[in-house]
């Protein structure tokens, strides 16, 4: 099976150099719906241009239509869909299931590839999604190639991983911290990265979350999927052409180029890692420095009076850019290099191996030996990478027509479907009637700047008449002047009845059955519990057993380990489950039980809501992240009953990379909390399990705006943070009288719109 090198284009010059270096497909952004909705993206004539041209290549080309759309936004989502039709888009990357379902029963000729926002992280989601019609999953990146391998072997499913890029911090799709910190939602396209800057912690201020970038060189030729995928849509050309040239020619049998490796570290790069491919691993986070460093050139040595001596380990020219770690700072310190001396002598390069002398910007810290320097920008390198592109508007997607020409003694016809033209004239017997056929298919060969091109031709000329070319291009422009398309306008598909139920239910979830012990549970219409793998029946016996739920949790990298979890549950007589992740589709049986989604399962519209259903789900629950308007909205129009969370500690994201300090052989496990700070917020990290959960000290409330909320139920979360049955009961109390809880974080509710 030939590998598919899969490349980004953040714009159509990125794009050109992809296919130039040998991408066998791109994927990029359209204007709305982008997972990196700050890159250039592409408009509709960059998409009509790109996608014929790769075509005529053979290549590929997938547009991410990757973000949470909310309800009133279905509309605009339609005209996205339809330039994707139009300009024969071979597959579209979706994280919301509303898209997913309007691209099904809508736009069926459109190839379902599930996004990395689906935190696909285990064999059973992918499965789930395969079966809600899925052709290819996008693998989340924190993988080993142990789970790889058997997510791969799934027979009829393709799978996509990223092999190359930056890297975030939390599991792709799982990530709220942009939005609920500073109202920019990374599922929207407008992540901020907060997980990039520096908190005070135990270790001191650091960048705790802060990731290198994944570059699996190499190991690539181990990988076992479909499509081999590289990070980069806010990158630039040059940056996509180096990396497109080097893993070609690895997959190629070329071999690991070292210099091609050197130029892309130049171009772009934090420190590199291989991320958990070859098992787990605590080297993926860059503590101490944030952003680009470059190629690692040397060590600081003499500095005096704005000269600074070391020993180049790489060639360097004057202009090329040169960063210093400076400890303390969090960003390198770097300047254009304006002067260079060998030997006392100035020149314009040295030479790898060779003392150099340059001379510092007047702004530059005090120096000490030792320190790090690197080649951030190489003049050389910059022309490295040319590539060929075709004449602006010299490639366009054009529809087939047929037409059919009829030559009568006097008069031309020609018609293509429910267009004709004709032109009269008197028309003598030709001496040779083949000339009259070629003639004719010349003239309407032409298209010109139509958005058309043409099929089949009929001639009918049983008398084999003679027509001058002039009056074959007449007829040709007059034909084409009127041929005009018009699309069948598409409409989304059905969703049914809105959920019709009574008074608004309360429903508490919690992970520890004595947090509990506080209220009174008949107060409660259900009680949602978050199992882990040691939970038993006799675990809850303390709780009422007609009203209890079981929930998975979201991220389960061995599901193996709730089966007899699971099967214990089910044989109890448990039926009520929740899922937050599609694993948990594929984990419990498709019939016989009472299936709720989390709000990790996105639900910002009616169509999301409805596909729910058909996959199984009874009810939904509104997100965290969203806002008032919306979820007014959602609880108006959707097809299922919906819940509101109007009491959380909602995780700002789930990682799989350990911040703790000690390393794996030494680690106690357990669960730890640590305390961070930014910006006089306080955060909590909670570390169980090899897995890393941050929170807001503060919790999300919505009690205040519950009642303008007609939702069928309420609930109330006691979960991950430790809560005393006391605070548990007061909490329960207060919001259930629509009062926020003193100090509460409001997330987005209040803002007049999701960004």
């Amino acid at each position: 099976m030939k590998q598919e090198l899969l490349a980004p284009a953040g714009d159509i010059e990125a794009g050109y150099a992809a296919l130039y270096y040998g991408a066998d497909a791109v994927y990029l952004g359209l204007k709305n719906f982008s997972a990196r909705a700050t890159a250039a993206n592409f408009g509709a004539d960059d998409l009509n241009e790109f996608t014929a041209y790769a075509h005529s290549l053979g290549r590929k080309v997938y547009a991410a239509v990757n973000t949470l759309v909310q309800e009133d936004e279905l509309p605009e989502l339609l005209k996205t869909l339809d330039l994707c039709v139009k300009y024969d888009v071979d597959a579209l990357i979706v994280q919301d299931l509303g898209v997913a379902r309007v691209v099904r029963d809508v736009y069926p000729e459109l190839e379902l590839h599930a996004s990395t926002q689906m935190a696909v992280h285990n064999k059973e989601g992918a499965l789930a999604l395969q079966k809600l019609g899925f052709s290819r999953v996008v693998l989340a990146r924190e993988l080993t190639l142990n789970e790889i391998k058997e997510i791969a072997a799934i027979p009829g499913l393709e799978t996509e991983a990223f092999i190359h890029g930056a890297l975030c911090y939390s599991y792709s799709g799982l990530c709220m911290f942009s939005s609920l910190e500073t109202g920019k939602s990374a599922n929207r396209g407008k992540c901020l990265y907060p997980c990039r800057a520096a908190f005070g912690g135990g270790d001191g201020e650091k960048h705790y979350f802060s990731m290198k970038d994944m570059a699996l060189q190499s190991e690539v030729l181990k990988m076992p999927v479909t499509s081999l995928k590289i990070e980069g849509r806010k990158k630039t050309a040059l940056y996509v052409a180096a990396v497109v040239d080097y893993y070609r020619r690895l997959l190629d049998g070329k071999g690991d180029d070292a210099e091609r490796a050197e130029h892309i570290r130049q171009i772009f790069s934090r420190p590199w890692t291989k991320f958990h491919f070859n098992g787990k691993n605590k080297d993926v986070i860059d503590r101490d420095f944030v952003g680009h460093r470059g190629l690692k050139i040397g060590k600081t040595g003499k500095s005096a009076n704005h000269v600074l001596q070391f020993r180049t380990t790489h060639k360097i020219a004057r202009y090329d850019g040169i960063q210093i770690d400076v400890p303390g700072e969090e960003k390198p310190f770097g300047f254009s290099l304006q002067s260079l001396r060998v030997n006392g002598r100035s020149v314009y390069e040295a030479q790898a191996g060779e003392t150099v002398e340059i001379r510092l910007p007047p702004q530059a810290p005090v120096l000490e030996k030792g320190w790090d320097i690197y080649l951030a920008s190489s003049s050389e390198v910059k022309g490295a990478y040319p590539y060929e592109k075709p004449k602006p508007g010299a490639f366009k997607q054009r529809r087939k027509i047929n037409v059919t020409v009829m030559i009568e003694p006097s008069r031309l016809t020609a018609v293509s479907g429910s267009f004709s033209f004709a032109v009269d004239g008197e028309f003598a017997k030709a001496e040779n009637p083949g000339r009259t056929e070629e003639a004719v298919r010349k003239a309407f060969g032409k298209t010109g700047d139509t958005d058309f091109a043409l099929g089949a031709l009929a001639i009918e000329n049983p008398q084999g008449l003679f027509v001058p070319v002039s009056l074959l291009n007449e007829l040709r422009r007059g034909l084409y002047a009127k041929i005009v398309f018009e699309d069948k306008p598409r409409c989304l598909p059905n969703i049914g009845q809105p959920a019709a139920f009574g008074v608004p239910q309360w429903i508490v979830k919690t992970d520890r059955v004595e947090t509990l012990s506080g209220i009174d549970l008949d107060e409660a219409a259900e009680i949602v519990f978050l199992l882990s793998p040691d939970t038993r029946p006799e675990t809850l016996s303390a709780l009422p057993k007609n009203k209890i739920r079981l929930a998975l949790p979201t991220v389960c990298r061995h599901p193996k380990i709730f089966e007899k979890t699971i099967v214990a549950m089910l044989s109890a007589g448990y039926k009520k489950w929740e899922i937050g992740n599609y694993w948990g589709l594929e984990a419990l049986p498709e019939k016989g039980v009472d299936l709720s989604f989390d709000y990790p399962l996105y639900m910002l519209n009616t169509q999301a809501a409805a596909m729910a259903g058909e996959a199984g789900a009874a009810r939904v629950t509104l997100s965290p992240e969203d806002v008032l308007r919306n979820m007014r909205l959602m609880a108006e129009k959707a097809p299922l009953p919906v819940v509101l969370p109007v009491y959380a500690d909602v995780p700002l994201f789930i990682s799989a990379d350990c911040i703790r300090s000690n390393a794996c052989a030494d680690c106690p496990r357990g669960e730890k909390w640590l305390d961070l700070t930014r910006n006089g917020v306080h955060y909590k990290a909670l570390s169980r399990d090899c897995q890393i959960m941050l929170f807001d000290e503060r919790p999300l409330c919505f009690a205040a705006e519950a009642p303008e909320i007609r939702a069928a139920a309420y609930r109330v979360d006691f979960c991950f943070k430790p809560y005393s049955s006391a605070q548990a009961a007061e909490i329960w109390a207060r919001v259930r009288r629509f009062c926020d809880v003193d100090g509460c974080a409001k997330g987005n509710i209040n803002k007049p719109a999701l960004l």
